[in-house]
């Protein structure tokens, strides 16, 4: 009973794209390692970019930091 857990940022991935993401991952498992797709548990957590972070900041500071230096280049 394999168990797939993807965290994303919340920004706006469609169904769609979700719907890929759980279908490619349960191929791959089947393919990889010939498991039931019947039994395939593919979860997608949606995380604020105020609660996702990376060295000492999150990723909302860390954008809009990115987004002013573009900004100054331009």
């Amino acid at each position: 009973m394999p168990y797939v857990n993807f965290r994303i940022t919340r920004e706006g991935a469609t169904a769609e794209q979700k719907l890929e993401l759980i279908k490619g991952a349960t191929e791959l498992l089947q393919r990889v390692l010939n498991k039931n797709p019947a039994t395939t548990f593919v979860i997608i957590d949606e995380v604020d970019t105020d609660n996702w972070g990376i060295g000492y900041d999150n990723v909302t500071t860390l954008r809009a930091r990115a987004a002013e230096a573009r900004a100054k280049q331009a």
